[in-house]
């Protein structure tokens, strides 16, 4: 049987690690003539990491090797801290991978596959002569954003500081106009370019880019990567997804098996579920403005509240008694019998309880597509990265969503845009909960549409199975 090595290079960063190891197992289980090794870099939160890596089955077909620490010299801004290791690792990448192509049993070398943020590494596999195959852990209409500007930079030399005069752009990934505001502002931002240009100039360099979406969520953008002119010429995408990720473990204040026995006893569809990431956090004035949203609204909740981070440490759950500082007074007598306030949240869980009938959030694109996978609407609350482009995508160009802001940001290292106020965050609640709304009837939709593309047959399958032909060719 003819096998095939793959080199795959994920970011050191356990959300990022955990959708790439879920897309190698999605490859294994496709073709058993697949072996994978997996690279891992220094890891921050090494703990958490190793306990994932643990939980995974062991097989001859998926095995780990962890590189050498590297000493990186501290720096203020963590892309190029990020780029510093990179740069560190690339002669330990060149021995392990000279080693493996010693191992015949193992097959020849096909491809590397890299997370997105790792593509200075495509300098390696050319050393080798194989392809490079770039993982996303965002959708195929932001991937559009970013060629779209990259593009204006390089063939117009446009600047910084006209792009952020112009009020809206035509990005041939969406049918609509996209406002300014939408836009990530590492897009736009003087202060970003270097950063911007040089991950674009990445992806442009790849061999074929892996995208965790699917072709029935974002039709018009994938299609646009075939028919539009400017999209001509760049790699070609495989979308699919969605690929899940299994919840990382995590303590917090309450059980989460005790959230999980009170959505047993609420109705179906009638609980308003607030979370915002592992890094999505409010100052105490937002967090009394979401307070007061939830009382006026009388619904139903489980509120993921978690401390504002503090230099450079993610934010962590609060103690009981921080708790009733931080909210309006009494608030957590008047809505004890109709709500939870919670610190860490067991996402998937929670999404996937019949008793959660919309899901406040700040649209990530994994909690995307896992609220849409589990059927439930969301309401649009985006922060930072990517996450206003995605809130744009699901309100006004895909209608999967109901708006609470679309333009809401916390700027690297700032302070939110402005305050929400509980008026908007309420209206958003009813909005979500609403039984009989066009966006829940089309989220349930699409919700079986996600369950059914990677089953033979369904768009996903075939791309994947395109995938592979694509790698077992290059030996």
């Amino acid at each position: 049987m003819k096998k095939a090595q793959l080199v795959f290079i994920p970011f050191p960063g356990l959300s990022h690690l955990v959708s790439t190891l879920e897309l190698a197992k999605l490859l294994i289980n496709r073709d058993n003539r697949l072996r994978i090794t997996v690279l891992l870099m220094n890891f921050s939160r090494s703990k958490e990491t190793d306990l994932y890596i643990k939980s995974l089955p062991i097989s001859d077909s998926l095995n780990f090797i962890k590189l050498p620490e590297c000493f990186v010299p501290p720096n203020t801004n963590p892309r190029a801290v990020f780029d510093a290791l990179l740069e560190a690792q690339k002669p330990n990448v060149r021995q392990v991978v000279s080693d493996l192509i010693n191992v015949e049993r193992q097959g020849p070398l096909a491809s590397f596959v890299i997370d997105m943020f790792c593509t200075p590494m495509i300098d390696i596999a050319k050393e080798f002569s194989v392809p490079t195959l770039v993982f996303l852990t965002s959708g195929v209409a932001c991937l559009g954003v970013n060629f779209h500007i990259h593009t204006l930079r390089e063939r117009d030399n446009v600047d910084p500081t006209q792009l952020l005069q112009q009020t809206e752009f035509a990005i041939p990934t969406f049918a609509n106009l996209v406002p300014s505001y939408s836009l990530p502002s590492s897009v736009i931002s003087k202060e970003w370019e270097s950063l911007f240009m040089n991950f674009v100039r990445g992806l442009k360099n790849a061999d074929g880019l892996i995208i965790n979406s699917f072709e029935e969520l974002e039709s018009h953008a994938v299609h646009s990567f075939s028919s539009h002119p400017e999209l001509a010429g760049l790699p070609i995408i495989y979308p699919v997804g969605p690929i899940l990720t299994p919840e990382p473990k995590s303590k917090s204040v309450v059980e989460p098996d005790d959230i999980i026995k009170w959505l047993d006893d609420q109705p179906p569809s009638s609980v308003v579920f607030f979370c915002f990431g592992t890094s999505g956090s409010f100052d105490e004035d937002q967090v009394k403005e979401i307070a007061h949203a939830i009382e006026n609204s009388g619904a139903r909740f489980v509120w993921s509240l978690r401390k504002p981070q503090s230099k450079g440490v993610a934010p962590s759950d609060y103690s009981l008694s921080d708790l009733s500082l931080v909210l309006p007074e009494g608030f957590l007598d008047r809505t004890r019998g109709i709500g939870r306030v919670i610190g860490w949240a067991p996402q998937t869980q929670i999404l996937a309880h019949p008793a959660t009938g919309g899901f406040v959030s700040h649209c990530g694109w994994n909690s995307t597509l896992e609220s849409i996978y589990f059927g439930v609407p969301i309401a649009t609350w985006p922060i930072y990265a990517e996450q206003q482009t995605n809130a744009f995508e699901l309100v006004v160009e895909l209608k999967l969503a109901v708006e609470i802001a679309l333009d809401y940001k916390v700027e690297f290292k700032g302070g939110p845009n402005y305050l929400l106020t509980a008026d908007k965050i309420e209206g958003g609640i009813r909005n979500v909960l609403d039984k009989d709304g066009e966006v829940r009837k089309k989220v349930k939709k699409m919700s079986e549409k996600s369950r059914t593309t990677l089953l033979e047959g369904g768009s996903s399958y075939t791309y994947l199975g395109r995938l592979i032909d694509y790698i077992m060719n290059q030996i």
